[in-house]
């Protein structure tokens, strides 16, 4: 009787572990979903890869951090972040083009607001996920150079400082989220 009893709790301990895993799952999915419809990455992509196209990407970059850093102190949900973006597109693009103008480029910046793929990200004490997320993309000149992204809501994207490890930040593989 005993080897029946163990057989039998065996089968019962391994079940509940079964179910277990499958809501942990559902519950990280259902998160992962959650967070990728919350977040706002910019996204800057430079013009090519010559040190003065990655230079002034930075510069971009930098003028666009500041000026939507100070509305998004404000925001206080992920529709009022979309709704804010959406409404000052134009500002946005002035401020890229800005930046441009004063450094005398021979190109434009083209800003959109569209959901594209991005790759897991590990930052020191959590990650984002791959996934689709809402980003605030500016491509400079024809977009063939390496990018430059962050997290504008919530904002993770410190202004100005001039070094991309301490903003957290990094360059990925431009993907077609068509």
């Amino acid at each position: 009787m005993d080897g029946v009893f163990m057989r039998i709790l065996f089968k019962f301990a391994a079940f509940a572990l079964l179910v277990s895993l499958c809501l942990e799952g559902w519950t990280l999915c259902r998160d992962q979903k959650k967070l990728t419809g919350d977040l706002i990455r910019l996204h800057v992509v430079a013009a090519s890869d010559t040190a003065e196209d990655q230079q002034v990407k930075l510069q971009v970059r930098d003028a666009v951090i500041s000026f939507v850093d100070e509305a998004m102190t404000h925001v206080m949900t992920p529709e009022e972040a979309k709704a804010w973006v959406e409404a000052n597109l134009p500002g946005i693009q002035q401020a890229a083009n800005d930046v441009l103008d004063q450094l005398g480029s021979a190109y434009e910046a083209v800003v959109t607001f569209t959901r594209e793929a991005f790759p897991r990200r590990d930052y020191d004490t959590f990650s984002l996920p791959a996934g689709v997320y809402q980003s605030l993309r500016i491509t400079l000149g024809p977009g063939d150079g390496h990018n430059w992204w962050c997290v504008v809501y919530p904002q993770l994207c410190l202004s100005a400082c001039g070094k991309e490890e301490e903003l957290g930040a990094w360059e990925m593989p431009v993907v077609d989220s068509k």
